[in-house]
């Protein structure tokens, strides 16, 4: 049986490249599309021993680097049997404080990324396949300036839905992941920030049930299911991966 092969966007750090080497580790041919070139193209290294791999450059939110990005991942692999749509960026604001282009900027790479990235690799699944877009927790509850980042974020369930309906009938599952506070360079470099990062993180332990915070491997592991055979008869769905901290009313 030939290798399956996995596109995932924002695939060079964080909860994309969490994403990568899980998939990596099962099996998958790997395509890895960010706009940092040199992170992606390390990425992609780093998987080479585990699986064959592609790092793609281009930006989400740029018609002409996505229908390239696909365009080489076909040619080399055949056939892209599994999308993420991982890539995301977080500007906050309010809505007035918000400048149009730091809207703009949001919605394009959040929500205009994935459609973009779902709607040239549809054409290309003609035997089926799998899309997972990564939303958040931000889209069910909100914190303080944060309008634009929750837009996208509830924007991407919605497109989740409708993906699912209308393209059920070519064999095409697509669903959502929810994650929560993941531990990642990013949440890193905003604790480094903060005048207190213990205190921080103290209360953010208190606000997960389970007693931690998340990794980029349960983000994975949450793709990984959704992709599989296993869940065959999951389409349209929105997984939660958060520790149980929204269940808690957080």
């Amino acid at each position: 049986m030939a290798k399956k092969t996995v596109l995932v966007t924002g695939g060079a750090a964080g909860i994309g490249a969490g994403i990568c080497l899980r998939f990596a580790q099962a099996g998958y041919n790997v395509a890895l599309f960010d706009i940092d070139g040199a992170g992606a193209h390390s990425m992609a290294a780093k998987l080479a021993p585990l699986a064959e791999t592609l790092a793609l450059v281009g930006d989400v939110a740029n018609e002409q680097h996505v229908t390239a990005a696909i365009d080489a991942a076909t040619a080399k692999f055949g056939y892209l049997d599994a999308l993420v749509n991982n890539a995301g960026i977080e500007v906050t604001g309010t809505v007035a404080g918000l400048s149009a282009a730091e809207w703009d900027r949001q919605i394009a790479v959040n929500l205009r990324g994935a459609f973009l990235m779902s709607k040239y690799i549809i054409s290309k699944m003609t035997k089926g396949g799998s899309i997972v877009n990564i939303s958040s927790v931000h889209a069910f509850v909100s914190w303080p300036a944060c309008a634009a980042y929750d837009a996208t974020k509830s924007g991407l369930i919605g497109l989740t839905r409708a993906m699912a309906l209308d393209h059920g009938g070519q064999g095409i599952r697509v669903n959502a992941i929810c994650p929560g506070y993941i531990d990642t360079p990013l949440m890193d470099r905003w604790l480094a920030s903060l005048p207190d990062r213990e205190e921080t993180m103290r209360q953010l332990l208190a606000v997960h049930p389970v007693g931690r915070i998340g990794t980029s491997r349960d983000v994975a592991e949450a793709a990984l299911f959704l992709t599989s055979e296993a869940a065959s008869f999951i389409s349209g769905t929105s997984l939660v991966v958060d520790g149980a901290m929204t269940t808690a009313g957080h």
